[in-house]
């Protein structure tokens, strides 16, 4: 199995950055698409963005493509998302999430989840 460990998240203000990490324990890393997800107060969790295993491919939410970047290094069993020109709207527990197939990330089944990091945008 894997662990899945986020870190970065914050409170900033409307147009500012924020770099999310999640760190994954498990030698079985490379082998998993990787995913961030967020869940608003009172909203039920969505798809943010993927990437596939080799870093070839990502994935994104209309809403934040321009804003977010996904990245992976494997070496260091490490899923990044870059997030610039934040907004309130943005304000979020995100979640990292991990399974062997693209389609489990898509639609949220994805098998390991991380405990989530809380982001902040203030207006």
């Amino acid at each position: 199995q894997v662990q899945l460990v986020e870190s970065g998240g914050g409170l900033v203000q409307a147009g500012d950055s924020l770099r999310l990490s999640c760190a994954a324990a498990g030698r079985t890393f490379r082998s998993y698409v990787m995913g961030w997800f967020r869940q608003a107060p009172g909203k039920e969790r969505e798809f943010v963005a993927a990437i596939d295993w080799s870093g070839s491919s990502t994935y994104y939410l209309d809403s934040v493509k321009g804003r977010f970047t996904i990245s992976r290094d494997n070496a260091k069993n490490t899923v990044y998302l870059q997030m610039n020109s934040l907004k309130p709207e943005d304000t979020a527990i995100y979640y990292c999430a991990a399974d062997s197939r693209l389609a489990y990330i898509r639609a949220g089944k994805g098998t390991y989840w991380g405990q989530g990091t809380q982001v902040t945008v203030s207006s």
